[in-house]
């Protein structure tokens, strides 16, 4: 295992963040503007500004991850950028969902710090989690995500603070989980500044 710098760990932490962002952000399309939340560059919370968030730290985090897994990175860009053209984006859009996924599973077959890997996977758990308790998943899919988080979290080498972690996983497992204290407990459990 190598010793990562502090701006390194962090940039794995959001590409980790950023990808699944995306990738939970074109699974929930629906009757939403996919225009709007999708392809608005003058929006950061947009799709395409998450993805180009991901793709500057994997540029930079390059030697870290590998040109094969940094490539599936740089091909969701060119899909989003495909779909952002096309008369019916969500083709592409599946396109772009389909290569963030090989990117997790390259980064797994591929990567071979499993403190690189651990970070990525705990930003992308800690993203779902977050969106799950703003969105609609049910109690049952955030106490899954809180589980996997936990596991996740205690496999990396970044400082956390336990005791919120305790608390969440309590809170996980209320019937009625208030989510907005679960999202200001995620969002509190890793201060890379």
């Amino acid at each position: 295992m190598s010793i990562l710098s502090f701006g390194n760990s962090e940039r794995l932490f959001w590409l980790g963040r950023y990808s699944e962002r995306v990738y939970t952000g074109i699974r929930e399309l629906s009757g939403q503007s996919v225009e709007r939340k999708c392809f608005d560059e003058s929006n950061p919370e947009s799709l395409y500004c998450s993805l180009m968030y991901a793709y500057d730290n994997a540029i930079v985090l390059r030697d870290e991850i590998g040109s094969e897994a940094f490539s599936y990175i740089q091909m969701a860009v060119y899909e989003m950028n495909s779909a952002k053209k096309s008369p019916a984006p969500m083709l592409q859009l599946q396109k772009v969902n389909d290569n963030i996924a090989a990117f997790w599973g390259m980064a797994d077959d591929v990567i071979s710090d499993e403190n690189v890997r651990g970070i990525i996977k705990l930003g992308k758990r800690i993203e779902r989690v977050d969106l799950y308790a703003r969105g609609n998943a049910g109690n049952e899919e955030i106490r899954r995500e809180v589980t996997r988080l936990t596991y996740r979290i205690e496999k990396t080498g970044l400082h956390y603070n336990p005791e919120t972690l305790s608390a969440l996983n309590e809170l996980a497992e209320e019937e009625n989980i208030n989510r907005p204290e679960v999202i200001r407990m995620v969002e509190s459990l890793i201060k890379f500044s």
